[in-house]
């Protein structure tokens, strides 16, 4: 009995899924790249993406693990006067929502988001 409930953990364990994670990603590249394991609230990987109205160069990305419940959903609100949309789009296999990586200082990654929109509002 005590040899069946160890295989039945370990092959728990074998079960999570992994997927690429991105807290915050500009551009189409993500700025800290990981990997994460998902655990049963969140057995799915998703790419997140909020664009604003104002600006289509004005997006930010996000991926990792989700709740089955949020997968494929758009919503959209205001920021201020800035409208924007967020799409989540969930996968399932082992790093399905890849992600590419471009390591940039924090400071250098805002400016450039800065930019994008400050841009948009001199026109």
């Amino acid at each position: 009995m005590r040899l069946k409930i160890i295989i039945h953990f370990f092959s728990l364990l074998g079960e999570s899924l992994t997927c690429n994670t991105c807290r915050v990603g500009f551009a189409g590249k993500c700025l800290y790249p990981s990997t994460e394991n998902c655990v049963d609230s969140q057995p799915n990987c998703y790419m997140g993406e909020l664009a604003f109205n104002i600006s289509r160069f004005m997006t930010l990305q996000t991926r990792g693990c989700m709740a089955s419940s949020l997968c494929n959903q758009t919503d959209s609100g205001a920021l201020l006067t800035a409208g924007y949309t967020v799409t989540r789009t969930c996968c399932s296999p082992d790093r399905c929502n890849g992600a590419t990586s471009i390591q940039l200082p924090l400071t250098a990654a805002l400016s450039a988001a800065l930019l994008a929109v400050w841009s948009t509002w001199s026109l």
